[in-house]
């Protein structure tokens, strides 16, 4: 364990308390925005400009540490304005305000996600790439499992007092603020000065990028255009049969599992190579939706939800390793910024296109159109990106 830093550990909870506090919220934010007049639409609307927030300003953000040369201040700050936007949901109930809130929140995720990532990226190496982002996704999933599970415990003892929660989760939210200020740039990173960033700025590092960068990311992309959000699993999980509390609890196990096997499997990542890895994670997600497309009976769900579990710990944390494994140092938080503010667009888009899906034809066909689109997906990494025209040296840094 001695390749867990101060720093990995910092970060890691800070992640753990902030999860924690987001996932509180999760299972009853829907039910929440309804007792205070949210229609279904508003509430598609409010996560839709949420989600396209983040996602447009993970680029710009991660262009702007990388210009400065400055990691830690950005953590702070996205972490800080993710802490304060909890009570404000509660505190200001008017949609117009509500809006900024959720915004704010996310307009935090979007100025942190590069930064904290280089970060980790800086406080790893080729080979423990695999093991670094594991553990930190080990803890931050941990964080989805205790939040669920305290809002759970509260609610029991006091049943629709969901305003209440918004200021409960206020207090890991601040936690988690205060370990951020434990974080201390290491000065690696040489600013450029006088050299202005636009807010879209990050785009042109896709022509600069190494062509290694602009295939694992098209397919990664590709992929996440189709993995539609985990709430279209939950509505399966409620349609086989199971209560409220049961899909809840199975939202939580899923986590656990998450949160459990992230690690392990980023060490043996680093063992196997973290493309092969991803791959397999691919290959487990293909099994999760054509079961999911083709079973109906609870006790099925529920063993695909494990497996879902573990590709999401197989793919999640090892994609943002392979990442910045194959982009120079300098660039890291640009390239991670850069690939995840696409894919907070194709995530919201994914959604989209699998509600309209379902409604059209139905859960199974939603389910069974993703996993075999995911098996297309698993060939191009495999035939594209890995053999990279027998470019051995750019192979063995994919690794």
């Amino acid at each position: 364990m001695k390749y867990i830093t101060r720093t990995v550990w910092i970060l890691s909870i800070v992640s753990l308390f902030t999860d924690m506090a987001s996932e509180m919220l999760y299972p009853i934010m829907p039910i929440y925005l309804k007792t205070i007049g949210f229609s279904i639409v508003l509430i598609g609307i409010l996560e839709g400009v949420a989600e396209a927030t983040a996602g447009l300003s993970k680029g710009y953000f991660g262009k702007l540490s990388d210009n400065s040369g400055k990691r830690v201040p950005f953590v702070k700050i996205g972490y800080t304005l993710s802490a304060i936007s909890k009570p404000m949901m509660a505190f200001f109930i008017y949609p117009i305000w509500v809006f900024f809130a959720r915004t704010v929140d996310r307009f935090g995720k979007g100025i942190r996600t590069g930064a904290r990532d280089a970060i980790l990226s800086d406080e790893a190496t080729q080979e423990t790439k695999g093991k670094i982002f594991g553990f930190h996704r080990s803890m931050d999933t941990l964080g989805a499992v205790l939040g669920p599970s305290l809002a759970l415990l509260y609610l029991y003892f006091h049943p629709q007092d969901y305003e209440t929660l918004f200021y409960v989760a206020f207090i890991p939210g601040l936690l988690a603020v205060l370990a951020s200020f434990l974080l201390k740039d290491k000065n690696k990173i040489i600013p450029i000065k006088n050299k202005p960033t636009s807010f879209f700025s990050s785009l042109n590092y896709w022509k600069s990028s190494p062509e290694i960068y602009r295939k694992v990311v098209i397919g990664l992309l590709a992929f996440t255009l189709f993995n539609s959000s985990d709430i279209f699993l939950l509505l399966k999980a409620k349609q086989s049969g199971l209560s409220d509390t049961m899909v809840i609890g199975l939202y939580i196990f899923y986590n656990l599992i998450y949160a459990l096997c992230a690690f392990p499997i980023g060490i043996l990542a680093d063992k196997i190579g973290l493309k092969k890895m991803f791959i397999y994670g691919l290959s487990l997600f293909a099994i999760v939706y054509l079961g999911m497309g083709l079973s109906t009976n609870s006790y099925v769900i529920a063993g695909l939800f494990l497996l879902y579990g573990i590709y999401a710990a197989a793919t999640e944390g090892i994609s943002k390793a392979w990442i910045s494994n194959i982009t120079d140092k300098k660039d890291t938080a640009t390239a991670i910024g850069m690939y995840s503010g696409f894919q907070s667009i194709c995530t919201m888009l994914a959604s989209s296109l699998a509600g309209l899906i379902w409604y059209q034809f139905g859960a199974s066909v939603t389910f069974m159109l993703t996993g075999i689109v995911t098996l297309f997906i698993i060939v191009y990494f495999v035939f594209s990106v890995m053999q990279n025209d027998g470019n051995k040296n750019e192979e063995k840094a994919m690794d």
